[in-house]
């Protein structure tokens, strides 16, 4: 017989350990895609290191990854409705002057 995932209320039961509730900092996002999966790899970059680290790629399906969409715009609707307008960032990715208190890269 087929495990179900759903409760008979059609919720789920979803288990958070604690190490990944904890959250890993990421301020870039790079998207790749085939036929049959797109890959999102959330990167920390750091102003002053040449190399940045993927903290966390994720692999979803096309559906999965339409879905993701629709739910960040129902989500960014919500938070806009609540706490104003997210201001759109310039075109060029850029760290505040002053950066973290490291040497200052250049491209």
């Amino acid at each position: 017989m087929e495990q179900q995932n759903f409760n008979n209320d059609g919720s789920i039961d979803v288990e958070l350990s604690e190490d990944i509730a904890e959250g890993i900092y990421a301020n870039l996002a790079m998207i790749a895609h085939s036929n049959s999966e797109f890959i999102v790899d959330f990167i920390r970059l750091m102003p002053g290191v040449p190399k940045a680290k993927v903290k966390s790629r994720i692999i979803l399906t096309p559906e999965h990854a339409k879905r993701l969409l629709q739910a960040l715009k129902e989500n960014i609707r919500k938070y806009e409705e609540n706490f104003g307008s997210i201001n759109q960032p310039d075109d060029t990715f850029r760290f505040p002057s002053g950066g973290f208190g490291g040497p200052v890269g250049e491209a």
